[in-house]
C-alpha cells in the first residue's frame, strides 16, 4: 500500500462521484471512487493512509451502518458525510458513531477540500500515534517478568524501598533493575517512563 494518502468517495450518485473526484484530483490528491459502501467493503482490505467520503444516504448499506462496519473491521479511519438539508439529524447521528464532520449539500468546493485536509491530519496523527504504539509495545515486551514488576510500582507512584518490600528483594536491586527499564523503554526521565506506561494502558485498554 502507497505512503500517499487517498480520498475515497462513496455515492450512489454518478454525478457526485465525477464532480468531486474531478474537484479533489485538480487539488492534487489521489481519489478513488464507489457506488456504494458494500463496493468499497468488498474491495478494500486495507485503506493505507486515507480519509472517506460517503453520502448518509445509500441504497443497501448507509452512511452510519458503513461507519459502523469499518470500526466492525478496526478500521478507524475519518470518515466524512454528506448530507442533504432534511437528513442533519441523520448527519450528527453519524458523527456520534464515528464521523469526523459532515457537509450539508450544496456545499462550496473550498469548504469541501479544507473539510477533506483535515481528515487526512487527523488519519496522519493516528498513523504517527500507531507508530509509536507499536513502539512502546515492542520495548515492553523486551522488560523481564521482574522488570515489569518494579515498573509496575513505579507507574502505582511507590518509592524504591516500598517497592524492594512488596518484591522480597534489596533496594540497590530494585535500583538496578530500574536503571534496565530506563534503558530498554528509552525513558530519559521516570516521568516520561510513566507516560509511556500510560499510554501503552490508555491506547490498549490494559
Amino acid at each position: 500500500m502507497s505512503n500517499t494518502p487517498i480520498v475515497y468517495v462513496v455515492d450512489d450518485d454518478i454525478g457526485v462521484r465525477k464532480a468531486l473526484s474531478f474537484l479533489l484530483v485538480s487539488a492534487g490528491l489521489n481519489v478513488r471512487v464507489y457506488e456504494s459502501a458494500k463496493a468499497f467493503l468488498d474491495e478494500v482490505q486495507d485503506p493505507g493512509r486515507c480519509c472517506i467520503v460517503t453520502d448518509v444516504r445509500m441504497p443497501g448499506i448507509d452512511g452510519l451502518e458503513f461507519i459502523r462496519r469499518l470500526h466492525g473491521r478496526g478500521l478507524n479511519v475519518p470518515v466524512v458525510v454528506m448530507t442533504g438539508h432534511a437528513d442533519i439529524p441523520l448527519a450528527v447521528e453519524a458523527m456520534k458513531v464515528g464521523a469526523i464532520d459532515f457537509l450539508e449539500k450544496p456545499f462550496r468546493e473550498d469548504r469541501f477540500l479544507e473539510v477533506v485536509r483535515f481528515a487526512l491530519v487527523c488519519d496522519e496523527k493516528s498513523v504517527r500515534k500507531n507508530q509509536e504504539l507499536l513502539r512502546t509495545q515492542a520495548r515492553l515486551q523486551s522488560l523481564s517478568q521482574r522488570e515489569r514488576q518494579v515498573l509496575d510500582g513505579l507507574v502505582a507512584g511507590k518509592a524504591n524501598k516500598m517497592i524492594a518490600h512488596e518484591l522480597n528483594i534489596s533496594i540497590r536491586t530494585v535500583e538496578i533493575h530500574r536503571s534496565n527499564v530506563m534503558s530498554k523503554m528509552e525513558a530519559k526521565s521516570l516521568s516520561e517512563l510513566i507516560r509511556m506506561a500510560l499510554f501503552l494502558e490508555v491506547a490498549t485498554g490494559n
